[in-house]
């Protein structure tokens, strides 16, 4: 049944950074992190290696050792990570229904009738396909 797997921890705003430079190529180092993200998020090394730890133990790294260095690499693309988010927020928030989530949104104007009519169609030709 949907929803009744357990759910990683969500991600941090620092953690969402990192992973968002490991997802833009597939596969990083420690260092190149911290270069990457020295204009919007200065870190030390120990800072980019406790993050990287951290986000191998919820589950969202794995890494391989080339030479001496880590090299991390995402278990999963950014699109799956925030269905899994979005399906703890419907689960704790709304009860498990979609239905109220997207009530919600409609009522505090994120979703309007032209954005829900073209979900509805994406979903039906979705459907169709299987």
């Amino acid at each position: 049944m949907p929803g009744t797997k357990k759910l990683r921890n969500p991600l941090s705003e620092l953690e969402h950074l990192v992973m968002g430079v490991i997802w833009a190529r597939s596969s990083a180092t420690a260092e190149y992190v911290r270069d990457a993200l020295a204009s919007k998020h200065p870190m030390k090394d120990s800072t980019v290696r406790t993050v990287l730890k951290r986000l191998e133990d919820k589950g969202y790294l794995e890494h391989r050792v080339e030479g001496r260095t880590n090299v991390y690499r995402s278990l999963e693309g950014a699109q799956n990570v925030a269905v899994k988010a979005v399906q703890q927020i419907i689960n704790r928030l709304c009860g498990g229904s979609v239905e109220q989530l997207l009530i919600g949104m409609v009522d505090d104007h994120v979703l309007d009738e032209q954005e829900l009519h073209r979900l509805a169609k994406r979903i039906m030709l979705r459907k169709q396909g299987e």
